[in-house]
């Protein structure tokens, strides 16, 4: 059974405007997946995917800029949950490298970001042996 915990975007992630209410739920056998799907159904059924880079992306650390930081209200990096959004399709998985989500776990807010000072990508394909 998934789990689903209600996190709150700063500002709405580009392209779902104007929801910020969101339900994060684990995808039941996926380990670090994630769906987030926007509690406001008035605007229309809104879903993306979601997966932890810890899990499948281990060597990506990315780092956000204190002001990011002291809007989500981050005080100690252990706080902070990084999720890259994950676009499937025929040809495979990518992920956004360049703007990942970065959720506070004690508030339950969270803001996607755009990383400042490094060559990330927009769509990097997901090895299939990331989570092995």
């Amino acid at each position: 059974m998934s789990t689903v915990t209600p996190v709150v975007f700063l500002t709405p992630p580009p392209g779902l405007e104007p929801i910020t209410a969101f339900d994060l739920a684990d995808v039941d056998g996926a380990t670090g997946l994630y769906s987030l799907t926007g509690a406001d159904v008035s605007a229309g059924q809104r879903r993306f995917y979601a997966i932890d880079a810890s899990v499948y992306l281990p060597d990506y650390n990315p780092e956000i800029a204190d002001e990011q930081a002291a809007q989500l209200g981050l005080q100690d990096p252990a706080d902070a949950r990084v999720l890259v959004v994950a676009n499937p399709s025929d040809g495979g998985t990518t992920v956004n490298l360049l703007a990942p989500v970065i959720i506070n776990t004690r508030t339950w807010q969270c803001a996607q970001v755009i990383l400042e000072g490094g060559d990330w990508p927009l769509r990097a394909p997901l090895e299939a042996n990331a989570a092995a």
